[in-house]
């Protein structure tokens, strides 16, 4: 949900701890997905470009599994102290992800890949049963005859690997102090001795501290420079990369790197961390590269290194099933922009149709908002400062004709599905730059191409030549599509798309269901239909664990009781 990466600010002597705000279900899913790669081949997965990231390595990983079968003979202890050393903990409480519990003869464990419970059942010293289990119910889900159980986090280590981690860590510390001292600078010894040393000792006592990626070179006992192995290890060797935005995204490869090794070459310098921490690290460029084995670039405007990288293997998606041809481009000078927008807009609202609007500062997007708000246009602003969610909401009320202007400046390019816009106004389309390059002219463009009368604006007194590049491609594109419909006899039709979202309808509910609104929830469940009550029951459920770890008893008990009466509302009861 968070994550605040660990800085320091030398100028105002300021030191920013790591912190993170894991998501539950996000990170189950992450071990989900490796889990699946070593156990399937039809796997898909998503991940942003922070998969370049260190993520423990595989064999390891693999290797440090645990094995079941119904028949093993193993005693139950062993097991115990195996969950131990791949980081799961016993918790005979409170159940979860990454615990276990014991109950005489039966195990269970909480695996950090799904949301059931393993229950493992033995006769003495041999495993007896082997079953997944409902968390909540009890109730017995699938019998199994074998299963492996995935450590709790993907960083692991052998208890013989840490000895020697520990020991080359010990040896790099008492290096890096005494280079410190001799340079004078004993102030940061002393606080990298002390920072270290308290780590060794978690490292030593739990096999784990905060941090401990700060130090995956040792522990993975890699050489100084070496790539560590990252999510794309888990993969295949015949696995295909797909590229969304890759003209946004390829560029973001390249400059990862040098933007992690100038914050971590400042924590080194000031003895936060000793130097191998700046081998935690994503990967470089080439060495991203060179363990892509096939790669498709998915873009509307590709860059020169994809295009060149491609040798000429492109394949152009044009047409578009509903006939929507691309928006039609027209220039206008700017003089009397504002007033010349101002019509276009009100002959749009008549229409019930949604307008984009792209300045090139946010100044300028709040003040042409206030000035048309003022007018009586029905508009809001987007930018950088307005946080993620509530971009969100905001693009959701536009679909849902809460406003009827949105003006942005860099937020209106890709990635953003609006069938309801018919007209995208560009001010001052002839200030050459980031924001007035061809790819960016080109993808505001296309924000109206979903609209059967979908139209550009761009207001300029000169012609630039990405301007007239974009036009050139847009006029190129309009030319294919607009034959193609005239020989199959396709009349064009907008695109009729429902405006509902499942991050704001998640939200919706995450926020009905709090504490404070639990009288509200009674109220709605009432008329809740049997399908709708599941849902509820796993809200209330979340409320109800998160107000036991607050160790608010009577409201859990509260979550407890309605739980219990939606059950018996299901059972007919």
């Amino acid at each position: 949900d968070y994550y605040q990466p660990e800085a320091y600010i030398p100028v105002t002597d300021t030191y920013i701890e790591k912190t993170a705000a894991i998501n539950d279900e996000i990170d189950m899913l992450r071990h989900s997905a490796t889990r699946s790669l070593f156990e399937r081949r039809d796997v898909i997965v998503v991940a942003s470009i922070s998969c370049i990231y260190g993520l423990g390595i595989p064999a390891e990983y693999l290797k440090a599994s645990i094995p079941l079968q119904v028949g093993l003979e193993i005693n139950q202890r062993q097991i115990l102290r195996e969950l131990a050393a791949v980081q799961y903990s016993r918790n005979d409480l409170d159940m979860g992800r990454g615990r276990f519990r014991v109950k005489g003869d039966v195990l269970e464990i909480g695996p950090a890949y799904e949301d059931r419970i393993i229950r493992v059942e033995f006769f003495g010293d041999e495993i007896d049963a082997l079953r997944y289990v409902d968390p909540v119910t009890g109730e017995i889900l699938q019998s199994l005859d074998a299963l492996n159980i995935y450590p709790a986090r993907h960083f692991v280590t052998p208890d013989d690997r840490l000895e020697e981690a520990c020991a080359a860590i010990e040896a790099e510390l008492q290096e890096r102090v005494a280079k410190l001292e001799s340079a004078g600078k004993l102030l940061e010894a002393q606080r990298l001795e002390q920072r270290s040393r308290y780590d060794l000792e978690l490292l030593r006592e739990v096999g784990y501290c905060n941090g401990v990626e700060n130090y995956s070179r040792h522990l993975a006992g890699r050489r100084a420079g070496e790539p560590p192995e990252c999510l794309i290890d888990y993969f295949p060797k015949d696995w295909l990369l797909v590229i969304d935005e890759s003209h946004v995204t390829v560029p973001q490869i390249r400059g990862m790197y040098n933007g992690d090794q100038a914050r971590k070459s400042v924590l080194i310098e000031h003895g936060f961390r000793l130097p191998s921490a700046a081998d935690n690290r994503p990967l470089k460029a080439e060495e991203f590269w060179a363990k892509v084995n096939q790669c498709i670039f998915v873009s509307a405007t590709p860059g020169d290194w994809e295009l060149e990288q491609s040798e000429g293997r492109i394949v152009e998606q044009v047409i578009r099933p509903t006939g929507v041809v691309d928006p039609e481009i027209i220039v206008r000078p700017t003089e009397g922009q504002i007033d010349d927008l101002l019509g276009e807009i009100k002959d749009r609202v008549d229409r019930h149709e949604r307008v984009l609007v792209t300045t090139l500062t946010k100044r300028m997007a709040e003040d042409l908002t206030e000035y048309l708000q003022e007018r009586g246009i029905r508009v809001r602003y987007l930018h950088s400062e307005i946080h993620s969610i509530e971009r969100i909401e905001i693009l959701q009320a536009l679909r849902e004709g809460d406003f009827d202007v949105l003006i942005g400046v860099n937020l209106l390019r890709e990635g953003l599905d609006l069938p309801e816009v018919s007209l995208v106004a560009i001010l001052d389309a002839d200030k050459e730059g980031f924001l007035r390059a061809e790819r960016s002219l080109i993808q505001t463009i296309g924000r109206a191409a979903r609209h059967v009368r979908g139209q550009a604006i761009l207001y300029a007194d000169n012609l630039t030549d990405s301007m007239i590049k974009a036009i050139d491609e847009t006029e190129r594109r309009r030319g294919i599509q607009m034959a193609y419909n005239r020989m199959h006899g396709i009349t064009p039709q907008s695109i009729v798309k429902k405006s509902s979202n499942a991050i704001l309808a998640f939200l919706e509910v995450s926020r009905r269901l709090n504490a404070q609104q639990l009288e509200t929830a009674y109220t709605q469940a009432d008329d809740l239909s049997l399908e709708q009550i599941p849902e509820l029951i796993t809200q209330l459920e979340a409320q109800m664990k998160e107000a036991a770890k607050k160790l608010e008893f009577e409201e859990a008990a509260k979550f407890r009781d309605r739980i219990k009466h939606l059950r018996d509302k299901l059972l007919g009861n």
